[in-house]
């Protein structure tokens, strides 16, 4: 099923802390790097960074794509059920 451009799944980006178990610079520096990797990679699959007031939302405008990562999208509920074929 196809969405609207204005109805695309979504998840907020949060970073709190993504070098707080790191024991040394060269683990902080692999961390900063294996994440760069994903959101180029992310980038690269058609993914993209929308500002609200809420925070950073990282946005697909396919569900399958979004999906296919593992993501779970944080609409509200019932933006959830339109995308659910016969709910």
């Amino acid at each position: 099923m196809k969405k609207r451009e204005s109805e695309v799944a979504y998840f907020t980006w949060k970073e709190q802390g993504l070098t707080a178990d790191c024991a040394s610079l060269e683990a902080m520096a692999a961390r900063f790097e294996e994440a760069a990797a994903l959101m180029r990679r992310m980038a690269a699959e058609g993914f993209s960074l929308e500002r609200h007031s809420d925070g950073q939302h990282i946005t697909h405008p396919d569900a399958g794509v979004f999906e296919a990562y593992g993501f779970i999208s944080e609409e509200p509920p019932v933006r959830q059920l339109d995308l659910i074929p016969g709910a």
